[in-house]
C-alpha cells in the first residue's frame, strides 16, 4: 500500500490535465492539486518517462502524451459503455414492455449504439448505427439540456442547422433553449411525433465524471397506447435506468 498516495497523485495529475484544452504549467498543476513542487515534478518525469505526459519544454508547460490517448483509443475498442447498459436496456424493456435504446451524440446527431426491442413491438427508425437530428430526439434533447449554452450554441449556430422530418420541433436557437429550459427543469427529455408520427419517446441524460453527458437512455412507445399515469412510470424507470448507468460509470450523480 505504500505506493498508493502516488498512484492516486499520478491519476489526480492526469485527470486535471484532461480538463484543460491546452497545456498546462507544473506550478499551476501544484496550485490545483495542492501538492508539493518537487511531488509534481517528480510525478510528471515519471508520467513522462511511460508516455502519458508529454514536456513541451519551450513553453514551460505539461500536455497528456501518446500513451494516454492510446489508452482512451483502448477504453473506445472495448465498448465499457455498451457492455455495461445492455443488461440494464434489458430490465428497462421488461419493465416498460417498450421499446429501449441508447445513443451518444455526434456532432449535432444521435447516433444509437444500442435497441432492445420488447416483445411484439415493430422495429424502430432508431436502429443500431441510425444517426438522427439531436434536436428531434428525447435522447438528444435530454443530452443537450446537460451541455454548457455556450456548446449548444456553437452545434446550432443558424436556422440552416435545424433539420426537420415531419415538420415538427425546434427550428431556431431560442426555441431549442426553451425546451432544454424544460428538460433540465423536469429532468426528463420528452418527444411525441417529431422523429415518427404516432410514437413518443422519453429520455434521461447519462453523465460523466464531470458531468458531461456521455449518452442518453430512451424508450419509445405508441403514443395513443399510454396513459397519463403509464407515461409517469415509464419516466421513472427511464430515469432510474439513467442513473444507474451514471453510477456504474463513476459519473456525476
Amino acid at each position: 500500500m505504500a505506493n498508493a498516495p502516488a498512484a492516486s497523485q499520478a491519476l489526480a495529475v492526469l485527470r486535471l490535465l484532461a480538463r484543460h484544452t491546452e497545456p498546462v504549467p507544473a506550478s499551476a498543476i501544484a496550485r490545483d492539486l495542492d501538492l508539493p513542487r518537487s511531488s509534481v515534478y517528480h510525478l510528471l518525469a515519471v508520467l513522462c518517462d511511460q508516455g502519458f505526459v508529454v514536456h513541451l519544454a519551450h513553453e514551460r508547460r505539461y500536455g497528456l502524451g501518446v500513451a494516454a490517448f492510446e489508452l482512451g483509443s483502448a477504453y473506445t475498442r472495448q465498448a465499457p459503455l455498451q457492455r455495461l447498459a445492455r443488461q440494464l436496456l434489458v430490465h428497462l424493456v421488461d419493465a416498460t414492455r417498450h421499446n429501449a435504446h441508447l445513443a451518444v451524440l455526434h456532432g449535432r446527431d444521435v447516433l444509437y449504439l444500442i435497441e432492445e426491442r420488447a416483445p411484439g413491438r415493430p422495429p424502430l427508425v432508431t436502429d443500431v448505427g441510425v444517426r438522427l437530428p439531436s434536436q428531434l430526439t428525447a435522447s438528444g434533447l435530454a443530452m443537450l439540456a446537460s451541455l454548457p449554452p455556450q456548446q449548444v450554441r456553437a452545434l446550432f449556430p443558424s436556422r440552416d442547422s435545424f433539420v426537420q422530418r415531419h415538420g415538427v420541433g425546434p427550428t431556431t436557437l431560442p426555441s431549442l433553449r426553451v425546451e432544454l429550459s424544460r428538460v433540465r427543469r423536469d429532468g426528463f427529455a420528452l418527444e411525441d411525433g417529431t422523429v415518427t408520427p404516432d410514437f413518443a419517446s422519453v429520455a434521461a441524460p447519462v453523465l460523466d465524471p464531470s458531468g458531461h453527458p456521455m449518452a442518453g437512455i430512451a424508450v419509445t412507445y405508441p403514443a395513443t397506447e399510454v396513459t397519463a399515469d403509464q407515461r409517469q412510470a415509464i419516466v421513472e424507470e427511464v430515469i432510474r435506468t439513467a442513473r444507474d448507468l451514471t453510477r456504474r460509470v463513476r459519473g456525476r450523480a
